[in-house]
């Protein structure tokens, strides 16, 4: 299969591949996703076989309008409606009762499905243009980094999907909030672009354990990015936190066989000069983790491209916009966590 790369003025064969029951990359304001028809279950198998994602893995679907949410839900709860007001079009999703029209495929099984209205105007035309809700994965390898430019995309699903609808880059970098709305006080399920202090100004939210914890053992997750191995490059990814991290990597390096192992660090504005000898990568200032988050999936999919064996990550705060970069950091490094 040959994967054309579309620009805006060629949406509309976007639109008739995705009517035709193919699967098309589009952006969105978080990164770009892997979309097909959320009402066609063999159109939306297509996504599993493009990405290699196991089939338990719930889709979040993507719509263009409320109106189009209300047919795949059988209720919402008022504060959720709220919520929808707030923060869409946005990089917030959250899991409701599906209706009988939404095939299980795309909930993993579940009785729930997650959905959002994105923030972008591509994604929404193309939305709007083909009148369809649509599933939507990020677009890349399963496992892999999520990607945030075409680019990307190509070098994961070129030959396996038709199209790839080119955005530029991507706002955000990180993926939607998901917040199940099902159980009061409503459940964070995965941290993203609205953060849970965000949130609390408006409803109760509880934190998951799997915002923090490994849940690997799961049997079935309730949302995207909470069982399987997640934004991994080849290398081998270890996080350091704590008090005096840049001294605590500095110790680990030496601890390393640096002429046979390529050893690099992903690090901050403020202490990126503190390695020497080293592959540094600049994540951006810990001043503005807005930046570090749109940054990151880029960064990570360097290191690969560097054909490094090892990186050593600096960690956030766990507040804000922190805990979307820090979730996605320890599953990066399968919660290889090392405290200073």
């Amino acid at each position: 299969m040959k994967t054309q790369i579309l620009t805006a003025e060629q949406l509309d064969v976007a639109v008739e591949l995705l009517k035709n029951g193919e699967c098309v990359a589009f952006p969105t304001e978080t990164v770009y996703g892997l979309g097909a028809n959320a009402l066609d279950e063999e159109a939306v198998k297509k996504i599993f076989l493009a990405k290699g994602r196991p089939a338990d893995n719930p889709l979040i679907i993507h719509c263009a309008s409320k109106a189009q949410v209300f047919n795949l839900v059988t209720e919402i709860h008022p504060e959720a409606e709220i919520l929808m007001k707030h923060f869409w079009p946005g990089p917030l999703s959250l899991v409701l009762s599906k209706s009988d029209i939404v095939p299980k495929i795309v909930t993993g099984g579940l009785d729930t499905v997650a959905i959002r209205i994105p923030d972008h105007p591509l994604a929404l035309t193309l939305i709007e243009r083909s009148e369809l809700p649509i599933a939507a994965p990020s677009a890349n390898t399963s496992g892999k980094p999520s990607p945030t430019r075409a680019s990307h995309v190509y070098a994961d699903l070129a030959s396996k999907i038709p199209a790839i609808l080119d955005g530029g880059s991507t706002g955000w970098g990180v993926e939607s909030t998901v917040l199940d709305c099902t159980v009061y006080p409503f459940r964070l399920l995965r941290p993203g672009g609205v953060t849970v202090e965000e949130l609390r100004e408006f409803t109760a939210v509880e934190l998951d354990a799997g915002v923090y914890e490994d849940q690997q053992n799961n049997e079935k997750p309730r949302s995207p990015g909470m069982k399987y191995r997640h934004y991994s490059p080849n290398a081998t990814v270890i996080l350091v936190e704590g008090d005096n991290i840049p001294s605590r990597i500095n110790q680990l390096v030496k601890e390393q066989d640096l002429t046979t192992t390529k050893v690099g660090v992903l690090a901050t504005s403020e202490t990126k000069q503190l390695y020497s000898g080293l592959t540094v990568l600049e994540m951006g200032s810990r001043t503005d983790l807005r930046q570090i988050a749109a940054n990151l999936y880029h960064l990570l999919r360097q290191v690969d491209e560097l054909e490094l064996d090892l990186v050593y990550v600096e960690g956030l705060t766990n507040d804000q916009m922190g805990m979307a970069i820090m979730n996605r950091l320890r599953k990066a490094a399968g919660y290889k966590v090392v405290y200073s």
